[in-house]
């Protein structure tokens, strides 16, 4: 291989030649490189570099600048626009480089200190020689000046930021001041400051306040920097009324309205709210001398204007008021607001005579004004003032508060004759009409005149062009019984209830019209409206006798809102249209019995109930009920014997009923005779095998092989009967052997026949948690998936959560189960009880009981609740006893095995709430 040579090796360098340079070296030279030859060579290159170069930048500056005319354009006439354009650029190089001098300067100084710190430092340093120790120690550290320095420099910063605004201290007065605008309370109990003069600072006040003044000021600072005005010319009038008395700080910028309403005022003088605006503006400003001067101006060039004389009146003292009210009815004779307010001025003064003399000179001027009749009226006594009234209906006949107040005035005859002129002159008003079934009332006329007066009232109107719906007479009825005219009340309901109703409309379209506006006027807590309730509910009853359900409605009216009277009236009367509705005799024979303690009086009733009603059951039982729990036992039994042996209606063929049966049973356990109530309970299950609750009675009575046999009969003739399954499951699962498998066998056999059954599935949840919680809470997520919304079931998935997860868990409940279920709502009462939240959880018990007050285990919930707290109330617990007794719940879990147990078959209502109560004290708690 040959290799190749290069041409240049052997060869001299070229001159300025530097090995490397073209990777980045740099050159240096030696001793050996010095000498006459290549000093030469080197200063000549130099030097043809060196013009080079120049040559260069000479023509990058000609060329660089576009506006350089010693290059592009210097061959160009100079021209007189070049000379005055060079003028102005040389000004605005001029400005900007003063602009910029004083920076440089600054940075000069900064660098000549710099350059010279070092020599004002060698003097100090030789000092350092004779400092002490306690000079030493008395030297700040360094981390302090450095925090001084930085404060230094933010100070700077800011004053720089803030150059040119200007600040002064806002006076503690002002301040004080402020705060009544701004709507803080200047007795916030703070710790104060105490002088030794006794002056008492409220620091935290004055600094509300000094942030109020700021805000404001920012405000107006905003509005300022956007363009924006804070005066608006024309709602400022209305704006001022609400303005109290304020400093310049506090209303803005108090000089700028000025100038705007002074302008306002001399460009329209003429303008009354103009000036009216201006002297109020002073007036809050605290020139009230000044305020006076201006709206004394602008009554001279406003005098016809009511406002502007009013204005004047109100800003100058008495005497000088009286003086502008004076003027002001020179120049206005017929303005009622002047004349009234020239009255009011000489009644803040207490003079009577001189209020009367003014009136009365105002009806001179102005006899048409009711305002002023009333006011002068008003001053006179009963006599003059009647005098007065009869002058004034002859000047002002349309008005119907002067007849109203004249027939008030008169004695009964002349009253009559009054409201008949009355009547005549204004035949619009329903006031007058009303008046006078009022007056009929008040003079103890019979109803058929006030009924006669209102029919003719309402059918006068109509033909006038003026009617008025049956809402509008309705709310007239119910502002007559409110004033205590009750027949009047009465009558107009019964006269306005027609209207509205078309003749296709039947009555029992109207009856549900007139219930719901009964509905409506039925009163709440301390509030009338029973007697036009009443009233509404007679015209419907009066159209539809026959309608059970109207007659209850009007009853329980009377029972929440009615006297026992009034409720055994309406009953009485109710039995007689609908002598076959068994409820109503019941209802009867209860109101009797319980409001007034009549046993004889519900023992009548029901005697005539019977009597209409020879083969009513329910008749039969509610007799049985009334003697047995007055402790007549005799008479009860005798009762069920003779209807065991007596055909009733839809039983016939048979002797008695399933109902009659059980009850025979029930009560003979009860009075202490178990081998009777068997049998009798084994004949009628024998007459009725199809009624699940005699079999049940039957194995209630048996010891338990008996019993299990008993149900099993039972549930081939009632497989579809829940109570039986859980009765059998029950008896399996009692006693010392707890054979749960075989419980468990028969709940899930009960849940072929009957499917999706809450219940079922709720007696296999609890037994399996006495077992294992997490076996039950498997069992229930399958309850849930097949009754997703049984809130039965919901409230026992809370309780057998863990406590961490309960919440989570009542919340599905709440969003899952039907709306208002009670189970759900005690169980989420129960876990806010658990978390000693007692307002929630009293909260949340009351919900459960208005939700179903029926629901017993409820009522015992909410009394443990209250009984168990840390001070127990006597009055909380009476409370829910009285309720619960008003309510008489008749089911629930708990309830009703302590209602059933024989041992309570007579206890009244509260003593079964605490029963239940204590059987609640044996359940799961949270």
């Amino acid at each position: 291989m040959y290799q190749i040579t290069k041409d240049f090796l052997g060869k001299p360098a070229p001159p300025g030649y530097i090995a490397g340079l073209g990777r980045g070296a740099t050159g240096f030279t030696t001793r050996s490189d010095i000498g006459p030859a290549r000093e030469a060579a080197a200063a000549k290159d130099a030097d043809k570099q060196q013009t080079q170069r120049s040559k260069d930048e000479e023509d990058e500056r000609r060329f660089a600048n576009a506006e350089n005319e010693e290059g592009l354009f210097s061959n160009m006439p100079y021209e007189e626009d070049d000379e005055e354009a060079d003028k102005v650029w040389a000004m605005i190089d001029a400005k900007m480089e003063e602009r910029h001098k004083g920076k440089q300067r600054t940075n000069d100084e900064d660098e000549s200190d710099k350059q010279e710190i070092d020599q004002q430092l060698h003097g100090l340093k030789r000092q350092l020689q004779g400092l002490t120790e306690d000079e030493w120690s008395a030297i700040p550290d360094v981390s302090q000046l450095a925090e001084t320095a930085a404060r230094a420099k933010r100070r700077r910063k800011t004053a720089v930021s803030r150059r040119g605004e200007r600040y002064s201290q806002v006076s503690d007065s002002t301040l004080v001041a402020g705060l009544g605008l701004a709507g803080h309370d200047q007795e916030i109990a703070v710790e104060a400051s105490k002088d030794e003069d006794g002056t008492v600072t409220n620091f935290l006040a004055l600094g509300q306040a000094r942030n109020d003044v700021l805000q404001m000021k920012l405000d107006q600072a905003g509005d300022s920097a956007s363009g924006k005005t804070t005066i608006d010319p024309r709602g400022y009038l209305t704006s001022l009324n609400t303005v109290g008395a304020q400093t310049a700080a506090e209303i803005g910028d108090i000089s700028r309205a000025r100038t705007l309403l002074k302008s306002v005022t001399q460009s329209s003088p003429k303008h009354a709210p103009g000036w009216i605006a201006a002297a109020r503006l002073e007036e809050v400003a605290q020139k009230m001398s000044k305020a006076r001067s201006i709206i004394a101006q602008g009554c001279e060039n406003c005098p016809q204007s009511e406002d502007v004389w009013l204005e004047a009146a109100r800003l100058n003292r008495r005497e000088d008021a009286r003086a502008v009210l004076a003027s002001a009815v020179r120049n206005l004779p017929r303005s009622v607001r002047v004349w009234e307010a020239a009255a009011e001025l000489e009644a803040t003064a207490g003079d009577v005579g001189a209020q009367r003399k003014v009136l009365r000179r105002a009806l001179e001027f102005v006899p048409t004004s009711v305002m002023l009749w009333k006011s002068a009226i008003a001053l006179e006594p009963p006599e003059d003032a009647r005098v007065l009234l009869a002058y004034a209906v002859e000047l002002v006949p349309l008005s119907v508060d002067l007849w109203l107040a004249l027939a008030r005035l008169e004695t009964y005859e002349k009253a009559q004759k009054v409201l008949n002129r009355a009547r005549r002159a204004v035949s619009t008003s329903h006031e007058i009409w009303i008046a006078a079934a009022r007056l009929e009332e008040q003079h103890g006329t019979a109803h058929v005149n006030i009924d006669r007066i209102m029919a003719k009232a309402v059918a006068s109107l109509a033909a006038s062009g003026a009617p008025m719906d049956r809402e509008q007479w309705f709310a007239q009825a119910l502002q007559c019984e409110e004033d205590g005219y009750s027949a009047t009340c009465r009558a107009i309901v019964a006269a306005a209830a027609d209207l509205g109703f078309d003749s296709d409309d039947t009555a029992e379209d109207r009856a549900g019209a007139w219930v719901a506006d009964a509905e409506r006027f039925e009163p709440q807590t301390g509030k009338p409206g029973v007697v036009t309730a009443r009233a509404i509910f007679a015209q419907a009853l009066a159209v539809q006798p026959g309608d059970v359900d109207l007659w209850r409605s009007a009853a329980d009216m009377e029972r929440s809102h009615g006297t026992a009277d009034d409720v055994d009236s309406l009953l009485r009367r109710a039995v007689q249209f609908c002598p076959q509705a068994e409820v109503l005799w019941l209802m009867a024979a209860k109101e009797k019995w319980t409001r007034q303690n009549d046993v004889a009086g519900a023992r009548v009733i029901l005697e005539e109930a019977f009597a209409a009603n020879a083969h009513s059951e329910a008749i039969v039982l509610a007799a049985v009920k009334l003697e047995s729990e007055t402790r007549q036992d005799a008479r009860a039994l005798a009762l069920l014997e003779r209807a065991r042996a007596s055909e009733f209606a839809g039983h016939a063929g048979t002797r008695g009923t399933a109902r009659v049966w059980m009850k025979s049973a029930v009560l003979m356990r009860q009075l202490g005779r178990p081998a009777d109530a068997l049998a009798v309970a084994r004949e009628g299950g024998a007459l009725f095998p199809n009624f699940y609750k005699l079999w049940l009675v039957q194995a209630q009575l048996q010891p338990p092989q008996d019993a299990r046999q008993t149900l099993s009969r039972a549930l081939k003739a009632c497989p579809r009967a829940p109570e039986l399954w859980i009765s059998a499951a029950r008896l399996e699962f009692a006693g010392p052997q707890r054979n749960l498998a075989r419980a468990r066998a028969i709940l899930e056999r009960a849940r072929v026949y009957v499917p999706r059954s809450p219940v079922l599935w709720l007696e296999a949840v609890l037994m399996e948690a006495e077992e294992s919680d997490s076996v039950a809470r498997a069992l229930l997520a399958r309850a849930l998936q097949e009754c997703p919304h049984a809130g039965v079931l919901w409230a026992t998935a809370i309780v057998l959560e863990p406590r961490a997860q309960r919440k989570a868990r009542s919340v599905d409940a709440l969003k899952h189960a039907e709306a208002h279920d009670p189970e759900v709502t005690v169980a989420v009462a129960r876990l806010f009880w658990a978390e000693h939240r007692v307002e929630k959880a009293r909260a949340w018990f009351e919900r459960a009981v208005r939700a179903d007050t029926d629901y017993g285990d409820a009522w015992a919930w909410w009394l443990r609740f209250e009984r168990e707290q840390r001070e127990p109330d006597p009055s909380s617990i009476a409370a829910v006893e009285e309720a619960c007794g008003r309510a008489e719940p008749r089911h629930g879990r708990y309830w009703q095995r302590a209602a059933k147990d024989p041992d309570n078959a007579w206890l009244p209502v509260a003593d079964i709430l605490h029963k239940t109560a204590e059987l609640l004290a044996t359940t799961r708690q949270l």
